[in-house]
Parts: C-alpha cells; structure tokens; sequence
C-alpha cells in the first residue's frame, strides 16, 4: 500500500504542476506533494533530505542564471539588444525571425536551454515590441522550442545531460562527434516547421526606424559578465567539472559589481528574480526519491536490458521515444534522473544518446517538459502573456515529433 499511495501522490503534484489548477504557482505543487510524502511517513526525513542534496548542482546554476538575466533587464541592455536586432531585420519580420532563432541557439549552446529561457524571452519581448509587431507569440515560441532543440550540442547546454551521464560524461570531442548530426537535424526541422506553422504572422512589415538607446555602464558589466558565464562553463566542461558553483560565483559577482558601482539597491534585483524555481525543482527532487523507493528504476533496467538482448536498434529508437514523451508526463529533470539510473552500466552508446536526446527535446511537445519552459513560462509572464498548455501542445506535437525521428535518425548515420 505505500508504494500505492507514493504513486497517488506524486501524480497528483506532477499532475499540478503541468496543469496548474487554479492557477496556483507549479512550485506549490511540486512541494505540497514532496511535503506530504513526507509527513504521512511514505518516505523518511532523510530521504526527501537526499534528494532535494541531489539538486544542489543545478539550484546554484539557475541562481547564477536568473541573477546573470535580472542584473541585464535592470540594467536595459535587452532593450539595447533588441533595438539592435530589429534594426538589422530592415523591416523584414522573416529576418527578424532568423535572427531571434540564430541567437537562440548560440545562448543555449554556451549558456544552457535555461539560460535561453530567462536570459532571451526578455530580449525577444523588447525586440517585437520595438519593431511594434502585431503578434509577438510566434517569436517568443522560439525561445521554448530552440533552449530544447539546441540542447545537445555541448554538455554544458543541458543541465539535464549532467543528470544523464553523472560522473561518466564523454569527453567534449566524442560528445561532438556522437550528437553534433543530431543537433543540426534537431535546430534545423525545428526551425522549419515553426517557420512553416508560423508562415502567416511573419508577413507582417516591421518598424525600421530604430532608436538605439544608450547602454549604460552597468549594462556593459552585464555583457562581460554573460560572456564570463559562458567561458567558464565551457572549460568547466572540458575539466569535468560541476556547472553550478561556477555559474553562481559568475552571477553573484557581476550582479554585485552592477549595484555597487550603479550605487543601487541590491533588493531591486533580488524581488525581480524568480526564486520560485528553486523550491519547484528540489520538490521535483523529492517525488522521483520517493518513486525509486516503488522499484521503478530496477524494473526499468530489467526491462531496458532485456529489450537490448532482443534488439540495439528496436530498444534504441523505442527508448528514445519513450523518454521523450514520458519527460512531459513528470519534466524531464525528474525523468532525466530516473533515466540516468537506468541507463547506467553496460548500456550501449546509442541507447545512451537515444535516451539523452529523448530527454532533452522531448519536452518541445508541451509547455511544462522541461525547466527550461516553465522558466520561459514565467518570464512571459512577467511580460504580461500567457500561452495554454493546449495552444502549446498542438504546436509542439508537430515540432517535436518530426524534429525527434530525424534526430534519432541522424545517430545511425
């Protein structure tokens, strides 16, 4: 009965979470399941301890994040930015696009899909509202679907690969070598297909008088410091080192330079930060400890081997589906945990990637797969826009589904 009841529970949060009842924050969700897990004695003090420690990496990585993005949105250089790119699209909503996708996947690929979600969604928001565009969804749509599809093509772009590999992450050029193809069938159809379905609102003509605000100096502290994060990261990631101290201590610091030498108040940034993501993913921490104590991740690896003993090639592209699909029924940073259990040991390398890329573009069928959604989810928010989880889902079942074969393909090759 209490594995019966561990799975009630959790369902019921991660239900929450995805649908939002009453509009009720998804991090309320996700500790109101964690918390009730543990006050009936379904799992001890100390598990829901062990398993909210497990986040730490990727708590201070998002803290550093958001800091990095609020000391930026203070300081208007998204504004500066945006002005930038709308000028450079010359009255053309189709280059305004490209644009806004290239500079997607450059964020996501050095700064991580998270740092794309809180990082660009601001920018993009200034930049269609400088070009006075009619519909802004369509460009914002690219800073959710290009911080899933861009995922793989370094370590560092997923916080969620870390989880996959734990302490046994290839070096950087065997990971290039094995996901590079994948990654450029995954932005490519991703960017197609949204181009396509997207066809009518960018036949718009855009402003192309642009004023170009000036940048203040806490805005140029800010663009080293993003530009710091990002060199970090990556040599971090050739050291195999954790991401998340680094990318705190870079936040922290150049979120302390800007106040001090802007001579603000530090609370100012502080209250614009979302550090309602922080309770939502250690809660999510908490319900996959909880479901390891159901024997989910040893039948999954008896299942997953005796799949492999059948069929490489059947258990590579079934595992890469159902991961993918299965992210958006629980996100994919508790689906990337149980999976990492699963696949460790004598696994193949193609089941491996197969289950990695599932993961991390699996979530591009709905709004709450990944972290990286929920964060964008927020900052539209913050921009006063809400989209469905049935607006997002008819999109994404397109988007993703054709984006994930190719990808899956693409490994074979």
């Amino acid at each position: 009965m209490t594995h019966i009841y561990i799975w009630i529970i959790s369902c019921l949060a991660i239900a929450g979470v995805i649908i939002r009842p009453f509009k009720v924050s998804e991090a309320v969700w996700a500790v109101s399941g964690a918390a009730l897990l543990t006050l009936l004695g379904l799992i001890t003090v100390s598990d829901g301890l062990s398993g909210i420690a497990k986040g730490t990496d990727v708590y201070l990585f998002l803290t550093g994040m958001m800091l990095l993005a609020e000391t930026a949105r203070e300081e208007k250089l998204f504004d500066w930015l945006a002005a930038h790119a709308t000028r450079m699209a010359k009255g053309s909503a189709k280059r305004l696009y490209l644009l806004i996708y290239l500079v997607g996947v450059v964020v996501t690929v050095f700064l991580s899909n998270d740092a794309t979600a809180v990082v660009l969604t601001p920018a993009v928001a200034a930049a269609v509202k400088a070009a006075k565009v009619d519909k802004p969804l369509p460009y914002l749509l690219i800073c959710a679907f290009i911080a899933n599809a861009a995922s793989f093509v370094l370590p560092i772009s997923n916080p969620a690969n870390l989880v996959i590999y734990g302490s046994h992450m290839p070096p950087l050029l065997h990971w290039l070598h094995q996901y590079i193809l994948p990654s450029f069938f995954a932005i490519a159809v991703t960017y197609l297909l949204l181009r396509f379905t997207q066809r009518n609102a960018l036949s718009e003509k855009i402003e192309r008088d642009i004023q170009i605000p000036t940048l203040s100096p806490g805005g140029k502290t800010a663009i080293i410091g993003i530009a710091a994060t990002a060199v970090i990261l990556l040599l971090a990631s050739a050291f195999d080192m954790q991401l998340g101290l680094p990318t705190a201590i870079t936040g922290i610091i150049t979120s302390a330079i800007v106040i001090i030498s802007a001579n603000k108040n530090p609370w100012v940034v502080v209250k614009g930060v979302s550090w309602a993501v922080l309770p939502l993913v250690a809660g999510l921490f908490v319900i996959v400890e909880a479901l390891g104590k159901t024997g989910l991740i040893e039948n999954l690896t008896t299942l997953l081997h005796q799949s492999v003993a059948r069929s490489v090639a059947g258990t590579a592209w079934g595992s890469g589906i159902t991961t993918a699909f299965a992210c958006n029924l629980m996100n994919n940073l508790p689906a990337g945990l149980i999976a990492g259990n699963v696949v460790q040991g004598h696994v193949p390398e193609i089941i491996k990637s197969s289950v990695l890329i599932g993961i991390d573009l699996g979530p591009n069928l709905s709004v709450t797969g990944s972290l990286a959604t929920i964060l964008w989810l927020v900052a539209l928010r913050r921009e006063g826009m809400e989209v469905s989880f049935w607006t997002f889902l008819k999109l994404g079942a397109l988007v993703m589904t054709v984006a994930l074969v190719c990808a899956l393909g693409a490994l074979w090759i």
